[in-house]
């Protein structure tokens, strides 16, 4: 009898187990789109609210632009171009400066955080340095590289860098100074080099804190990019605002600023990718299981 009884409970529990993961699932799918359809109503709003203060005349579509216009402003760029060549180019041009610009400060900013995490000599001795030049005014760099360097890309992925190279290292330096100090000891008791240490322990521990800094660095990429490019430039995103703005064209300027948001929105979707896949052998926080 307790056989059977044994034998006719497991289906139960089984079934149990199936209804309870079907019906996460549909939360979950509820969720997703209880999410969009907050966003798209927001963007509704916004821009229904945008376009009916204008057409009303409450808001001067003369300074704030317009949604309807801004959207011809739009089809015309990637129809007929900008007076500095078609607007593909610009835009591939700024990407291009941001995408050197925020490779060579995250590599930097790795490098170097890591680096000065390991020594406390070495912090100690650059860190007044790397303070100080952090608290230059960006603009004022800019406009040093472009005497420097001329009105080429050169200058803009420089400013893209140094934008870059300061929110990684500092993530990186303070995610190196956080790595658990008994992991560490384990690790040299058990015969690790310095180098093991540092590619197996102390990066893996700190990719937490430099993948983070990543999320918000290409947006400060393409910033120092457009900054570059409103100082001086042949082609780019920050001319055509620019222009734009010479021309008192609100709509050109909301334009191109859509196609920015654009282009920094596929960039995280893409880091967040990535974050995905090198952090993949890591439980999630507790802070991280309802996050978007």
């Amino acid at each position: 009898m307790s056989t059977t009884s044994t034998a006719s409970a497991a289906p139960v529990t089984g079934g149990g187990q199936t209804s309870a993961a079907a019906a996460a699932k549909r939360a979950a799918r509820r969720r997703v789109a209880s999410v969009w359809a907050g966003r798209i109503g927001i963007a509704a709003f916004v821009i229904g609210g945008w376009q009916a203060f204008t057409t009303w005349g409450l808001v001067d579509p003369f300074f704030f632009g317009q949604p309807s216009g801004i959207w011809k402003r739009l089809i015309d760029l990637f129809q007929h171009g900008t007076e500095f060549g078609s607007f593909y180019a610009n835009i591939w041009t700024t990407i291009q400066e941001a995408l050197l610009g925020f490779a060579v400060g995250s590599v930097a900013g790795v490098v170097v955080g890591v680096a000065l995490g390991q020594s406390r000599y070495l912090s100690d001795v650059l860190g007044p340095y790397i303070k100080m030049v952090n608290a230059i005014p960006r603009i004022v760099l800019g406009s040093i590289f472009i005497v420097a360097f001329g009105i080429g890309v050169t200058p803009k992925i420089l400013l893209a860098a140094v934008l870059v190279f300061f929110i990684v290292f500092f993530n990186a330096f303070q995610g190196v100074r956080e790595v658990d100090r008994n992991i560490l000891a384990n690790a040299k008791v058990l015969g690790a080099s310095q180098t093991q240490i540092i590619r197996h322990v102390v990066v893996p521990s700190a990719l937490t804190w430099i993948i983070a800094s990543l999320h918000s660095a290409f947006g400060f990429a393409i910033v120092g990019a457009l900054v570059g490019e409103v100082l001086g430039a042949q082609s780019g995103l920050g001319l055509v605002i620019k222009t734009a703005q010479n021309n008192f064209d609100p709509n050109g300027v909301f334009a191109t600023m859509l196609v920015i948001a654009v282009i920094v929105l596929g960039a995280e979707w893409l880091i967040g990718k990535l974050e995905h896949r090198l952090l993949a052998w890591r439980p999630p926080a507790p802070t991280e299981a309802n996050s978007l």
